[in-house]
């Protein structure tokens, strides 16, 4: 398309979005409503493109790009969801949808399945981990250059439908049917729970969705009857989720009658969270861990606790997101999540950082906060400027508490300086080391018949760490030696890590993770 057609059609869209916006806006606030007269010149013009335009337009895509530019000039977190976007968060958030229920990797163009959940219609089928899928509904599927959209729409779909695959299984050359019927598959938003020393319990928490509280709950349950008395919660790597499943959470720690937190914004009055008599752990000790990339409902959690001084906070700064949206949703299945309020902790602040200086510099501030060497040391955490201000707010028993920059922990814990490389990323990002375990891993892993047994007495041996390596070189082609060596403890944590989920699944997974975790063991200490 012409560049100063394709301009003018952007523009003309802009504007007609952005009364578009105050639509959604004031009908959902205040129940004002703006209606374009018949005349309008630009829902005219754009209707006039649509109609005689010389050249196709993909106006989908057009509007899309168009309502996003618009949303991020207001804020970084106002978004346009694509309707496969918004129907995965959704499903994520929700705490299911309807399918098989398994995790996979596509590798050399055949889908290998990587986890099976637990009671889902593919458990129930007898899909295995490490099962390969030959053909689908007896037409070819592997070698059809797959990929994850193929995979989800072969996978999911309507309940009680029927899915029918041909696997192979383990080391059998032979190909085996199997029929699936498509149910809901409910998903925990809970990672994993377990007792981690005497006495203490340890839960991790990826996002804060719609089944988050009851999925505590019943792990507390477990644990006190295995003897928990206190508990480390980590919300490392949790980017957030429900604003009510965070305020939930923080009804577990708490008597009745606490403030937990409270919204406003322009369109949105003052509202007050307060916590019940319903509390699940409410007597004892509790260590949160957080970390750069904690964000959203993790930091209304945190930041409650830390001011109520419920909770000794362990680890790194957070992220620093203090604005809450609400999603607004379009008949095509996208949808608009738009800003409508800011959080508040108990003390008053607000931890939401700046972003005067547009979206670019706002996502990149976590990596100047590493340049400036924030993430390796305690004073360099304090040298920011938000933190050389006087601070008005103070916690329940007068600690000094700081707002405008995420949440600033009580107990700060540095960065792996050494083996946390790019190689290693680029080693994770890719799933490599699932992958190897796959294909290269499953005769090793029959040697052992428990967890245990394996976690003991297992360790990598040089042989496999070089096969991993040069494994790896097919996908990452050039690997940096200095990096090889720098990430050499991390690279035989995960591929062990990935071993031991591959037949015990995520428990036995965290757990060899978190043996020597600096931050988990520090929290502990401190209980």
């Amino acid at each position: 398309m012409n560049r100063n057609i394709q301009t003018f059609l952007k523009t003309i869209m802009l504007l007609t979005i952005g009364a578009i916006m105050g639509i959604w806006v004031n009908n959902g606030f205040s129940g004002h409503r703006f209606v374009f007269s018949k005349d309008d010149k630009l829902s005219r013009a754009v209707k006039l493109v649509h109609d005689k335009y010389v050249d196709s337009i993909n106006s989908d895509s057009l509007e899309g790009e168009t309502v996003n530019q618009f949303l991020q000039n207001l804020d970084p977190h106002s978004l346009y969801l694509p309707p496969q976007r918004a129907t995965t968060l959704n499903e994520t958030l929700d705490g299911g949808f309807e399918g098989i229920g398994i995790e996979y990797l596509l590798i050399n163009d055949t889908l290998f399945v990587n986890n099976v959940i637990t009671g889902g219609p593919a458990d129930k089928a007898g899909l295995a981990i490490g099962d390969k899928v030959i053909t689908l509904n007896n037409q070819k599927f592997a070698g059809t250059h797959l990929n994850d959209n193929t995979v989800d729409n072969a996978f999911r779909g309507t309940k009680s439908t029927v899915v029918q695959m041909g696997v192979l299984h383990g080391t059998s050359p032979v190909i085996k049917n199997i029929s699936i019927t498509r149910d809901r598959v409910t998903l925990s938003s809970l990672d994993v729970a377990y007792m981690v020393a005497p006495q203490t319990g340890y839960v991790k928490i990826s996002k804060f969705a719609a089944t988050t509280d009851k999925d505590f709950q019943a792990a507390i349950k477990t644990l006190k009857a295995q003897g928990m008395q206190k508990l480390v919660l980590d919300l490392r790597f949790n980017g957030g989720g429900y604003l009510n499943a965070a305020t939930a959470m923080a009804d577990e720690f708490l008597p009745a009658g606490k403030l937990i937190m409270y919204t406003k914004g322009v369109h949105e009055p003052r509202t007050d969270y307060f916590s019940t008599d319903s509390g699940t752990f409410e007597k004892g000790k509790l260590a949160i861990l957080i970390n750069e990339y904690s964000a959203s409902a993790s930091e209304i959690l945190a930041g409650s606790m830390q001011d109520l001084d419920r909770a000794t906070i362990v680890g790194r700064r957070s992220f620093g997101k203090g604005l809450v949206q609400e999603q607004f949703a379009f008949n095509d299945g996208s949808a608009i999540n738009l800003t409508v309020a800011r959080y508040y902790t108990p003390s008053g602040r607000c931890i939401q950082k700046s972003y005067k200086n547009g979206a670019g510099d706002y996502h990149n501030e976590l990596t100047t906060r590493m340049q400036k060497g924030e993430l390796f040391s305690a004073k360099s955490n304090m040298d920011d400027s938000i933190f050389q201000q006087p601070s008005k707010y103070h916690t329940a028993n007068g600690r000094k508490v700081y707002s405008g920059g995420g949440i600033m922990p009580d107990v700060f814990v540095p960065a792996d300086t050494m083996g946390n490389t790019t190689l290693f990323y680029d080693l994770s990002n890719r799933r490599l080391f699932d992958a190897y375990v796959l294909q290269k891993m499953r005769p090793t892993l029959s040697k052992y018949a428990s967890f245990d047994d394996f976690n003991n007495h297992y360790q990598v041996s040089p042989t496999e760490f070089t096969n991993f390596i040069i494994y790896a070189t097919k996908t990452l082609k050039e690997l940096d030696s200095d990096e090889i060596a720098r990430s050499a403890d991390n690279i035989r944590l995960y591929l062990k890590a990935a071993a031991a989920r591959a037949k015990w699944g995520d428990e036995a997974y965290f757990k060899t993770i978190n043996h020597d975790d600096a931050t988990l063991k520090k929290a502990i200490e401190m209980l």
